[in-house]
């Protein structure tokens, strides 16, 4: 391994079940010496890369959200989506959240929290497998054939017991959201959300993000939200363009 992999390997260990690690749980997730741990880790914390509690167990830092706020792509939807989707919150109370796709994720690259919200993580840059979120869904759905086809091939995750784990039931809801223009998920990552999410569009009419909403379960009817929904993303979507666009309906 490369100098440069072993200090990607100490980064990658952390994940949503693993926000924190002591130094001996970061060698072992690693697969890296404790002593060569120990300096990567030293050197990281001392650039910014890692934080340190006082109860010794190390954390994500501060410089990595700093850099990955940066990417090019990511900054100009944020740009772009920001005041919608301040106004989609105050408009509907829910949690909301913007979303890209990453290999076979999904990743929030903003996201707003409700008081009292639906009791599941959207924090920003929190990840979700495709095929058990709302905006996964969409983005699913309108990916390109093949890239479908290696998801719906790949291991599909059972988080409850309402996340669509087989391939063919997960077709035909794929289907569904292309017909309706709009994903509808409940239950499916945790117990007791209802989360709806619309496609955000780019040149070309190509959907290149997805924004969501999601309330705790039977507060409201979906397509009572829907129409806020996607005024938000049609809005989203011409301040990306730069264009005028007609607003979508589900």
């Amino acid at each position: 391994m490369t100098a440069c992999g072993r200090v990607l390997a100490v980064l990658e260990v952390f994940d949503e079940d693993h926000i924190t690690l002591t130094l001996s749980e970061i060698s072992r997730r690693a697969g890296l010496s404790l002593s060569t741990t120990h300096r990567l880790v030293g050197e990281l914390h001392r650039w910014g890369a890692l934080e340190r509690g006082s109860d010794g167990r190390y954390a994500v830092g501060m410089r990595v959200l700093e850099l990955g706020a940066l990417e090019p792509q990511g900054l100009r939807l944020r740009e772009a989506a920001k005041p919608y989707l301040g106004d989609l919150h105050a408009a509907t109370g829910a949690d909301v959240n913007l979303s890209v796709r990453d290999g076979t994720d999904v990743v929030y690259i903003d996201s707003i929290r409700a008081r009292g919200g639906a009791p599941v993580l959207t924090r920003l840059g929190g990840r979700w497998p495709m095929h058990a979120t709302a905006t996964g869904h969409v983005l699913l759905a309108w990916a390109a054939p093949a890239f479908r086809e290696r998801v719906l091939a790949g291991q599909l995750k059972r988080f409850t017991s309402t996340t669509i784990t087989d391939p063919d039931e997960l077709r035909r809801a794929l289907a569904r959201v292309r017909q309706a223009g709009a994903a509808i998920v409940e239950n499916t990552i945790t117990h007791g959300a209802l989360a709806i999410a619309v496609p955000v569009r780019g040149t070309q009419d190509r959907p290149i993000a997805a924004v969501g909403v999601t309330v705790p379960s039977g507060s409201v009817l979906p397509h009572v939200l829907l129409p806020t929904l996607l005024a938000a993303a049609n809005e989203i979507s011409r301040a990306l363009t730069g264009g005028r666009r007609q607003q979508r309906s589900a």
